[in-house]
């Protein structure tokens, strides 16, 4: 699992080259999460006074706000930061582990080329995440209205766990496509191919990474639920900068580790060149 968790490595070491490129994404997508959804269903949860409410259950699981017009575009904003930013991000990080160079020059075209991949890639997680929600807010609805207290519990967490378990596992289809498509220039079929061949070898791996990301995320978010609404934005920002950036370089990192590529940005071959 060494290099499943090197992407924290990568992250630490070179914190102030990739932390902006998390920003704006981040604040985004903690604007997009409805904390009074949220807090009252967690509060309802843990207090035994949960109600049967598709719509509240809906509002606090998915990314797209509903409460209001500017909730709204909070998310809009967040699903365009993550696109533009994320193929930004990759380029730089790209050249950097493939030539060892941390610099600006020359990353253009490679964000060009990473534009569309990014909008893909980005949009089916996105409806992924979202179908999730809606299948999880429609069984908790049920549940709610049908069972006995004690078997909500059971059969939510259950539902939860199964489904958030099933998110991930199909989130893996796709997690190696965008590195594929910057370092080989192949076409959007060939890319996806390819870099399924590579991912079907270190899936279980991965999803290990992702259940630990999840979990600590949904114990920090809900959480702080339970506070007051600005230092659940900030906690928000925070969580989001270290998930996008663990989730987004660790695709270069498995990806180069997965397709036997060395990494300049650990070798230095071409120092002093």
């Amino acid at each position: 699992m060494r290099d499943f968790f090197g992407s924290w490595k990568y992250i630490f070491k070179n914190l102030w080259f990739v932390l902006p490129f998390a920003l704006v994404p981040a604040v985004f997508l903690a604007l997009s999460l409805d904390y009074s959804a949220i807090h009252d269903v967690t509060h309802a949860f843990f207090t035994g006074a949960v109600q049967a409410d598709f719509g509240l259950f809906f509002r606090c699981f998915s990314f797209v706000r509903i409460d209001s017009l500017l909730g709204g575009l909070y998310s809009i904003f967040a699903v365009v930061g993550i696109i533009f930013f994320t193929a930004l991000m990759l380029s730089f990080v790209e050249k950097h582990m493939r030539i060892g160079k941390r610099t600006f020059s020359g990353t253009m075209h490679a964000f060009l080329n990473a534009l569309l991949p990014a909008t893909l890639v980005t949009l089916v997680y996105v409806a992924l995440y979202e179908l999730w929600a809606l299948i999880v807010s429609a069984l908790f609805f049920l549940f709610a209205s049908v069972a006995a207290k004690a078997l909500f519990y059971v059969l939510s967490v259950v539902a939860f766990l199964f489904f958030g378990y099933a998110l991930l596992y199909i989130a893996t289809t796709f997690y190696l496509y965008l590195p594929c498509r910057l370092m080989t220039g192949f076409g959007l079929y060939n890319a996806f191919l390819y870099s399924y061949q590579l991912m079907v070898g270190v899936r279980w791996k991965l999803l290990l990474s992702y259940l630990i990301s999840y979990a600590a995320a949904v114990i920090i978010v809900c959480g702080f639920a339970f506070l007051p609404e600005f230092v659940f934005r900030i906690v928000s920002v925070v969580v989001f900068i270290l998930l996008y950036l663990n989730f987004t370089i660790r695709m270069e990192v498995v990806y180069f580790e997965t397709d036997k590529l060395d990494r300049e940005d650990i070798l230095h071959s071409f120092r002093g060149y």
